[in-house]
């Protein structure tokens, strides 16, 4: 399969991908961090646990914080705490993550698809959604500048206006914008939006759980590029910006 050729010209659709979950497969390092973070900023272990899916990284420590009845410090130390938890964990990640299938085949498709422009939105840090991504090679097919990160929001759904924001700088013209992500949060951040959602059965959410929480089309991997691009075109009918 030869993907088509990028061409010259304004931007209509803008897609935003979620990373954990959706593009990759983190094993248990991301999860670690968490635990990790609050260590070194509380000099005691963690009791409890939070659910990380779809969150963003600040959110998830700020519960943490909550369920330990502890004030949250402030929010340059817990970001330092998070990358440098990240960054001790580079080959733990390594190891035992991976590039979900289809990934490279579809962001290569979309990189090359005339009209398309591809970020991230994600609840990572940016430091750590660039160094998940470079540690799998898939940097380099993202715009990075233009995507939503963790930092930028603790709020999720808050991240999307941020991106098309930044995507403005593209000659991104506001006519689409489509969010592919694999949980429910993904799904809400979009419906928040009034964005249309992709999203992949790829993450430990059930393709009939993203249908009933409002996905327009549930794909169960990124095998097929092609399959992909036209869930992402299926549905103009997007307010303006």
């Amino acid at each position: 399969m030869t993907a088509p050729t990028q061409a010259c010209e304004a931007v209509d659709t803008l897609v935003l991908w979620d990373i954990d979950g959706t593009l990759i497969s983190t094993g248990p390092a991301a999860a670690a961090i968490y635990p990790q973070a609050f260590r070194a900023l509380t000099g005691r272990p963690a009791r409890h646990t939070v659910d990380i899916q779809g969150r963003t990284e600040l959110d998830t420590m700020s519960e943490l914080f909550a369920r330990h009845g502890l004030a949250e410090p402030l929010e340059d130390l817990v970001c330092d705490a998070l990358t440098a938890a990240l960054r001790s964990r580079v080959m733990e990640l390594r190891a035992g993550g991976r590039v979900l299938s289809g990934a490279v085949e579809t962001l290569n498709w979309f990189a090359r698809t005339p009209g398309i422009l591809q970020t991230v939105l994600t609840g990572n840090l940016r430091v750590n959604a660039e160094l998940k991504l470079r540690t799998f090679g898939l940097a380099e097919l993202i715009d990075l500048d233009i995507g939503g990160y963790g930092c930028d929001h603790r709020v999720r759904s808050r991240l999307v206006g941020v991106a098309r924001r930044r995507s403005a700088n593209r000659a991104f013209t506001g006519r689409r914008t489509v969010l592919i992500g694999d949980t429910v949060r993904d799904v809400q951040a979009a419906l928040d939006n009034g964005l249309r959602v992709v999203a992949v059965a790829t993450g430990p959410t059930g393709a009939a759980e993203l249908l009933l929480a409002g996905a327009d089309v549930v794909l169960s991997d990124l095998t097929d590029p092609t399959a992909v691009l036209a869930a992402v075109r299926g549905d103009d009918r997007e307010p303006p910006l």
